[in-house]
């Protein structure tokens, strides 16, 4: 949709010129502006509706921002280089806004797109940018609202040179872990939003695991404070993250009208912006394994299908879905599925990018991602020390599964983890997550699977030709099969 000029709005008077611009102040983006004034810049910002911009403006008074009425009034508040950030929607809205941007910027100006954007559309972007003589950065923001205000984790792309004029903003606002700021130049064009894209499929999978294991607890009839404790208690040990966090928290809510936890009255109906999808394509065009992400997006989509839903349960059978297993055995028991399932999720999510680095030469350092997850974004863990400590013991390592830390830790885990799952299948619980990361990890151990026997079946319905165990490598053969009849 193309950018209009609504409601005129006054300006606020122009002393100086403003450090950085940013376009598009829903939460996030004044989340941003704030964070980003807070650290000693001037800032100066627009909307498209003009009387947000000055309503915004006109509540944080005494702070250096300011309101501009139009784009062109933005771009000419500002000092050269040009910042630019948009923080608009994903998809049209970005490229209408660059549109009208490009004839009112100079060579050298800086555009950043701060949104979920798909990795491709920024390398359009970039290219498209390029040839105008001007500067695209495509940086993924995580760590939602209260991560934008406070210090999120950034994934800046783009040319080191916009990294360069960046850097002392980026490294101002970013959360910060032992002293050391959640954000570094991840690689050139699209390769910070795909790092994002990425992040939040693991996100998918992360919650995903973190539902099943509630829905196991319930099924064994915890209540939902009891709930609530166990995932409190978890959080002071291994598993330790912002969202086994805010899952204790949300289990403890009770709702002021009906004296019932919240979370007892949510609709099981989940919702997704398209990133976890993304991922899924994108692992598919690159034949790379994220079936523990895949059960999380297809869990998501089977939930949507609420009608649907309920017209099966009264038709299909099953056991009841009930768990009869002493309470402390069980948490101790799902503690270990839910820790080793995580660590799968994270291998795969890091295998596609690596993947995708190497294919795109982007150069990404798998330990330095790690490390600045570890504060601002939603998946910020404790473990993600083992995983910055992994890379960087062996940058070549192939799968984070063979790290001697994670490797140890799965050859703990996997008996209660197997018992997990064969308890929920025996109960009729879906456990799609769990039984996805396991598949992978006995898949991945296994030194000889049946695809001899699917490669027989492609030679002869197709001639796909097939390798020998007795021959060397990289020589094919086709065998003469017998017809079939009919």
């Amino acid at each position: 949709m193309p950018f209009r000029r609504r409601t005129p709005t006054v300006e606020t008077p122009m002393h100086e010129k403003s450090d950085i611009g940013l376009i598009g102040l829903a939460v996030m983006g004044q989340n941003l502006v704030l964070n980003i004034e807070s650290r000693g810049y001037r800032v100066s910002v627009y909307n498209r509706t003009a009387s947000t911009t000055g309503a915004f403006v006109a509540r944080h008074a005494g702070k250096r921002l300011h309101a501009a009425a139009s784009l062109p009034a933005l771009v000419d508040s500002l000092a050269a280089p040009r910042k630019v950030l948009l923080m608009v929607q994903a998809g049209a809205a970005v490229d209408a806004v660059i549109e009208a941007l490009i004839p009112l910027l100079s060579p050298g100006d800086i555009v950043i797109d701060c949104g979920n954007s798909l990795y491709t559309d920024t390398e359009r972007r970039d290219t498209w940018l390029t040839s105008k003589g001007l500067r695209f950065v495509g940086a993924g923001v995580s760590g939602g609202e209260e991560g934008a205000r406070k210090g999120p984790s950034i994934m800046p792309g783009g040319p080191p040179s916009s990294w360069d004029a960046l850097r002392p903003v980026f490294e101002s606002i970013a959360a910060r872990v032992d002293g050391e700021p959640c954000v570094t130049h991840i690689g050139p064009g699209g390769a910070g939003h795909f790092v994002k894209m990425v992040h939040n499929g693991i996100e998918y999978g992360d919650m995903q695991l973190i539902c099943e294991a509630y829905h196991l607890f319930s099924a064994a009839g915890l209540s939902t404070a009891e709930c609530a404790q166990v995932f409190t208690r978890w959080n002071d040990g291994p598993l330790q993250s912002y969202l086994i966090q805010i899952t204790g928290l949300a289990l403890e809510q009770v709702d002021a009208e009906t004296g019932r936890p919240v979370v007892d009255l949510i609709l099981d109906k989940a919702g997704q912006k398209g990133t976890g999808r993304w991922t899924l394509i994108n692992a598919a065009e690159n034949a790379v394994v994220v079936s523990t992400i895949n059960a999380a997006v297809e869990a998501r989509v089977l939930s949507s299908r609420k009608a649907l839903r309920v017209v099966a349960s009264e038709r299909l059978g099953g056991p009841p879905g009930a768990i009869d297993v002493p309470t402390e055995q069980l948490v101790a028991k799902v503690h270990e599925a839910l820790y080793a399932s995580k660590v799968v999720s994270y291998a795969q999510g890091l295998d596609l990018m690596r993947t995708m680095s190497e294919k795109k030469d982007w150069g990404l350092d798998l330990g330095a991602i790690a490390s600045i997850w570890r504060g601002g974004c939603i998946i910020r863990a404790r473990f993600l020390n083992r995983i910055t400590e992994a890379y960087r013991d062996d940058p070549g390592l192939g799968n984070l599964m063979l790290a001697p830390f994670f490797r140890d830790l799965l050859n703990r885990a996997q008996q209660p983890w197997r018992e997990v799952v064969a308890l929920a299948v025996t109960a009729g619980i879906p456990v799609p997550a769990f039984s996805a990361s396991l598949a992978y990890y006995d898949s991945l151990r296994s030194a000889r699977l049946p695809a001899n026997l699917l490669q027989a079946q492609r030679d002869f319905f197709g001639a796909h030709t097939y390798e020998r165990v007795d021959r060397p490598g990289g020589q094919t053969f086709h065998t003469q099969w017998p017809e079939v009849d009919g």
